[in-house]
């Protein structure tokens, strides 16, 4: 049985390039750190070519902890969250709830390397939702709420607490206010 979190190959070939969007802006927080390990970097390319329709799905699913594994490589919070941010992307190929891993993870790599945390995590937020496509919005809408299904990242585990969560938490809200008004 498929997880509610998943949506069809067509959706998550759809959110993958919003995603990939989202992790390449903070990618620059890891390569600093990490010059010469390209997994971040080739994670959010593979994203991008799988939202594309250029890469396969199950390529892609047995691929999809490789640039989360990048995180490895860095020191500060702020590259960590950036490669994470890049590992949820490359899942999305499994699982399109991923998609929100990787806007939040961006988001909190942002805030991080700020002075004003909040305003940067919201800052950033902004600009996915601005940048997020009325097909994306769509697909991210039939996801389950952040907390209410246990079969994917959006159920337990990092995504569904501290300023993740608020992060998803938004998203979800501006996505569900967003539908209801049109």
């Amino acid at each position: 049985m498929s997880s509610p979190q998943s949506l069809s190959e067509a959706e998550r070939r759809l959110v993958a390039t919003w995603a990939a969007d989202c992790a390449e802006r903070v990618l620059p927080l890891f390569t600093v750190e990490a010059p010469d390990d390209d997994r971040a970097r080739d994670g959010i390319t593979r994203a991008r070519s799988f939202g594309h329709g250029e890469r396969d799905t199950a390529d892609e699913i047995r691929n999809r902890f490789v640039a989360g594994r990048a995180a490895q490589s860095a020191r500060s919070p702020e590259a960590i969250a950036a490669a994470r941010s890049a590992g949820q992307a490359s899942g999305v190929a499994h699982m399109a709830a991923h998609a929100l891993g990787a806007a939040a993870y961006a988001a909190k790599a942002a805030s991080l390397s700020a002075n004003d945390q909040d305003a940067a995590r919201r800052e950033e937020v902004r600009w996915q939702l601005a940048h997020m496509s009325d097909d994306v919005r769509a697909a991210l809408a039939r996801l389950p709420l952040l907390g209410e299904n246990s079969s994917g990242p959006l159920g337990h585990g990092l995504l569904t607490s501290g300023a993740l969560a608020t992060t998803i938490r938004e998203i979800q809200q501006y996505i569900s206010s967003d539908a209801t008004a049109t």
